[in-house]
């Protein structure tokens, strides 16, 4: 039996995933120099920008003076709407990619054959991390099209050495007869689709337990630790969470390691991350805050100091030690719910309905106005075999659970099992009736 070490290929992983912590903080260096520089030269934003802070791109000798840079913001995106922040001329993009807001303007995004290149690299890092392997069959449940999650991921999966099964969002007992029938190794979608797909192979009379699926990579909205153990028990996997957003790529920002499930590993040699507290301040590892990016690698599409709005903590590296974890995204900026003083997010609502055996988490939040206060109510649906009085012991639980935990009283109210809207793609969770 040979004694040599395996080589990178054989364990699967990139170079820049075995570097040092101050190795991979020079790597850093060099691209944040070259990004700025690059954004200067070539988009007049950011020229304007930089010029009224007075900082110019031969003043960045250090990562920290990266708090020296003005922040982007997702209203900067809109007011640039379409092109005004890309950095390469039109002919060398080979791609856009967009995102819709409230405002129903998109937040528009491109890529270069380069920036194509290093995401499809990124996502086959990712699936690698969650235990993903070349030659497995990967379910792609995420929706194809201006939304960057289902073709960024398809790349990826390819790019590993993975058979990819298109799939996209949608025709949820169809998802379940070709996983079924395709006996798929992994799939690819956001944790409350896969709720609902876990759904329909009960109704479909299948287990779900005895699926083909061993992985599940879920991302694209917040989710718990508590939804993580109901998706894990009811489909017998392990399911990981895999971060990103469209501003700065699309998915494979980050991503968790299966081996620790502890938060997703940041690819700090392509992104560099910050936390910011209310005074858009940076804050040590291990204080909460807003996450705040800067692209290190992108070409048609850089991004400075761009503000997620996403709210979390840095942490050191665990399975990956150079490269800094994020802590769950438990809620944004923008989700966040100031209900007579207190903050609420959905989040904890999910957490707290998870322990409850005798209620799903299929839920809503309605808010509404009475009188001059704002009034919440949570709808939520209880198992199927739960009787009326153990549902209704349940929903009273429910509510103190969440006096107790949240500090604020909501309205509860059950409603009949599968009468609330389910998932095809990213949850809407709160309706604001006001």
């Amino acid at each position: 039996m040979s004694t040599t070490s395996p080589t990178l290929a054989e364990i699967g992983l990139h170079p820049e995933e075995r570097l040092t912590r101050p190795e991979l903080e020079r790597l850093q260096l060099q691209r944040l120099q070259w990004t700025v520089r690059h954004a200067y030269e070539n988009v007049p934003f950011y020229t304007r920008r930089f010029d009224e802070m007075g900082v110019r791109p031969d003043d960045i000798r250090e990562l920290r003076d990266v708090e020296r840079l003005p922040f982007t913001t997702k209203s900067d995106l809109r007011d640039n709407y379409p092109f005004g922040l890309f950095a390469v001329p039109m002919d060398q993009v080979r791609r856009v990619h967009a995102s819709s807001g409230t405002t129903g303007k998109l937040t528009v995004v491109g890529y270069t054959d380069g920036d194509l290149d290093n995401w499809a690299d990124l996502i086959a890092r990712s699936l690698y991390a969650s235990g993903v392997r070349p030659g497995w069959k990967v379910h792609n449940a995420y929706g194809y099209g201006l939304f960057t999650g289902g073709l960024g991921a398809h790349a990826g999966i390819e790019r590993l050495g993975c058979t990819v099964i298109p799939m996209s969002g949608g025709q949820t007992e169809k998802q379940v007869q070709l996983i079924h029938d395709f006996e798929p190794d992994a799939i690819m979608c956001t944790p409350s689709y896969l709720l609902t797909i876990a759904d329909a192979f009960e109704r479909a009379g299948l287990d779900p337990r005895k699926s083909s699926l061993k992985v599940a990579i879920l991302g694209a909205e917040p989710w718990t630790d508590s939804m993580r153990q109901e998706l894990e028990a009811r489909l017998d996997i392990k399911a990981v969470d895999i971060y990103g957003l469209s501003e700065v790529m699309g998915p494979g920002v980050g991503n968790e390691c299966v081996e620790t499930q502890d938060g997703p590993h940041i690819w700090e040699d392509h992104f560099l991350p910050e936390i910011i507290d209310e005074d858009l301040r940076q804050v040590g590892d291990g204080q909460q805050g807003e996450l705040v990016f800067t692209t290190l690698t992108k070409e048609a599409f850089p991004m400075i100091r761009y503000r997620t709005r996403d709210l979390t903590s840095l942490s050191p590296g665990t399975a990956r030690p150079a490269h800094r974890r994020v802590a769950k995204i438990t809620g944004r900026n923008d989700d966040m719910i100031i209900l007579r003083g207190v903050n609420l997010f959905p989040t904890q609502i999910e957490e707290i309905a998870c322990e409850i055996p005798e209620l799903t988490p299929h839920f809503i939040l309605e808010l509404s106005r009475r009188g001059t206060m704002d009034h919440l109510v949570v709808k939520i649906e209880p198992t199927v075999d739960a009787g009326p009085a153990a549902a209704e012991a349940a929903l009273r639980l429910l509510q103190k659970r969440i006096k107790d935990r949240v500090g604020t009283t909501l309205g509860t109210e059950l409603v009949a099992c599968g009468s609330l809207p389910r998932s095809e793609g990213k949850l809407k969770r709160l309706y604001d009736l006001r």
